[in-house]
C-alpha cells in the first residue's frame, strides 16, 4: 500500500470537519438575526395598537394638512396639464367627443357654426358662441348606416348642410335641413331643437370613386339668383356642381388630369378651379341665365407656371385672384380677372418659396391652404405642422409644430386630424415678426 494514501484521506476528513464547523456557525448567526427582527416587529405592532389621544390628535392634524396640500398639488397639475395641451399661444381650444378620425370640417358663412365629418358615422355641428368655452353645444347628425362621412359643406342659411359619404358601392350626398316646428298643443313649450331631416339624397354620384372634398358658395356674380352651389370633387377626374337646396345637377367637369387633388369655387360663384396630378391648374367659368339659373360651364383658362403638381389652391375674397401651392416648393398668386375670351392669359402677380423645410434642409410642400375672410392671413399645413403666412409677402407670421398627432386641415381657424380632435386656433398678428 502506498504510504501517501492515508495522508490524503486524513487531509480530506480534516477539511470536511473544518468546513462543517464554519458553515454551521454562519447559519446559527443568520437564525439568531431573523428571530431578533421578528420579535422587534411584534413589539412595534403591539405599540401601534395601543390607544393614544395625543397620537390621534397629531394624526388627525397631519391628515388634514395632507388633504390641503394634495388639493393644491392637483390644481397645479391641472394647470400644468392644460398648459401642456395648449403648447402654442394661438391654440385656443379643442373640440373633443369624436369617436374616430375627423376627415372634413367646414365653417358656416357667419363663422358661428363649425361642422365636422367623423369616421364614427356622425356629423356634428358645433355652436361657437364662445370659442374659448370649456364645452360646446352641438347638433348630432347620424348618417345612414354603412355610410362613412368624408366631407361636409354649409348652405347659405347655416342651418342646412350637405354631407358626402363613402360606402363600398360608391359615394353619396345627403342634404340635411331643420324640420319645421310643429304647432305645440296646449301651453307646453318645445324644449328641444328640431333635429335635421334629409331633404334630398343622391347615390353613386361619381360612380365608385370617392369624394375628396366638398365646396359650397353663394352664387352672387352677374345674374345669379343667390343660391348655394356645391362642388363635389372625385378622386378620379370628375367634378360635379349641385344646386344646394334641391340637389339638381348643374353641370359636370372633366379635368382630364389623371386624378384630382381638390376643387374650389370662387366666393362669388363665378369660377371653378381644380388642382390635379399635373402642374397646370384649370379654371372654368359658370355662365348664368337671366333667370338666375346655371346655363353652362365653360373652360376659361389654365394657370401655367409651376414645375410640379399643385397640391392645393384657394381663391382670394375678391374672386379675382388664386393662390396655389405646388410640390415644386413654391407658391404663386395669380390674377384671373382677364379677358380670356380674347386669349388673354392669367398673370402671376407674385411668387415665393414655401418657407418650410425638413431636418436636412429640403423644402416641404403644403397639404392644405385656407384664407382668413379678409384675405390678410393664409393658413397652411404640412402633416402636423401649421403655419400662418402673409399672402402679400410670403413671410411667416407664426408656426405651430405638432399642431396634431396626424394630418391637419386649415377670424378662427380649425384643424382636424386622425387623433379624434378638432382644434381651434386664433389668428396671429398680421405684421410679420
Amino acid at each position: 500500500m502506498d504510504p501517501i494514501l492515508p495522508i490524503i484521506a486524513l487531509s480530506i476528513i480534516l477539511g470536511a470537519v473544518i468546513a462543517f464547523l464554519i458553515f454551521g456557525n454562519y447559519f446559527r448567526k443568520q437564525k439568531s438575526e431573523v428571530e431578533s427582527l421578528a420579535k422587534a416587529e411584534l413589539i412595534n405592532n403591539a405599540n401601534d395598537k395601543k390607544p393614544s389621544k395625543p397620537a390621534q390628535s397629531k394624526k388627525s392634524h397631519v391628515k388634514h394638512h395632507f388633504h390641503a396640500s394634495d388639493k393644491t398639488r392637483v390644481d397645479w397639475l391641472d394647470k400644468l396639464q392644460e398648459q401642456s395641451k395648449r403648447h402654442h399661444p394661438l391654440d385656443l381650444n379643442t373640440l373633443k367627443g369624436h369617436g374616430d378620425s375627423v376627415g372634413g370640417i367646414c365653417f358656416s358663412s357667419n363663422g358661428k357654426n363649425l361642422a365636422t365629418a367623423c369616421a364614427d358615422g356622425v356629423v356634428r355641428v358645433f355652436r361657437l358662441d364662445d370659442a374659448s368655452s370649456k364645452s360646446f353645444k352641438f347638433l348630432r347628425i347620424n348618417v345612414p348606416a354603412g355610410g362613412h362621412p368624408v366631407a361636409v359643406a354649409f348652405l347659405d342659411d347655416a342651418s342646412s348642410v350637405v354631407v358626402a359619404t363613402q360606402t363600398l358601392t360608391g359615394s353619396s350626398l345627403y342634404m340635411y335641413g331643420e324640420e319645421k316646428d310643429k304647432p305645440s298643443s296646449g301651453s307646453k313649450q318645445q324644449t328641444k331643437l328640431p333635429l335635421p331631416e334629409i331633404k334630398w339624397e343622391l347615390h353613386k354620384v361619381h360612380d365608385k370613386s370617392a369624394i375628396l372634398n366638398l365646396f359650397g358658395t353663394t352664387a352672387s356674380y352677374g345674374s345669379a339668383d343667390g343660391s348655394t352651389i356645391v362642388a363635389s370633387c372625385s378622386e378620379a377626374t370628375e367634378i360635379k356642381l349641385w344646386h344646394g337646396k334641391t340637389g339638381k345637377l348643374l353641370g359636370t367637369i372633366d379635368t382630364s388630369q389623371l386624378r384630382n387633388h381638390m376643387a374650389a369655387i370662387s366666393p362669388n360663384g363665378r369660377f371653378v378651379a381644380a388642382a390635379a396630378f399635373t402642374a397646370d391648374v384649370k379654371v372654368w367659368e359658370i355662365i348664368y341665365s337671366k333667370d338666375g339659373s346655371v346655363k353652362e360651364i365653360v373652360k376659361a383658362m389654365q394657370l401655367k407656371g409651376h414645375k410640379s403638381a399643385v397640391t392645393w389652391l384657394c381663391f382670394m375674397p375678391n374672386s379675382e385672384q388664386i393662390i396655389t401651392a405646388s410640390k415644386d416648393g413654391t407658391m404663386k398668386v395669380w390674377n384671373i380677372n382677364v379677358r380670356y375670351q380674347m386669349d388673354e392669359d392669367p398673370k402671376i402677380l407674385r411668387g415665393f418659396p414655401i418657407p418650410l423645410h425638413d431636418s436636412s434642409g429640403a423644402t416641404l410642400h403644403y397639404d392644405r391652404l385656407s384664407l382668413s375672410p379678409d384675405g390678410k392671413i393664409l393658413a397652411a399645413t404640412h402633416s402636423a405642422t401649421l403655419q400662418w403666412l402673409c399672402p402679400e409677402t410670403g413671410k411667416v407670421l407664426d408656426t405651430a409644430e405638432k399642431a396634431h398627432d396626424g394630418n391637419g386641415e386649415a377670424l378662427i381657424l380649425a384643424t382636424a386630424s386622425s387623433d379624434k380632435k378638432v382644434k381651434l386656433w386664433l389668428a396671429p398678428s398680421v405684421q410679420p415678426s
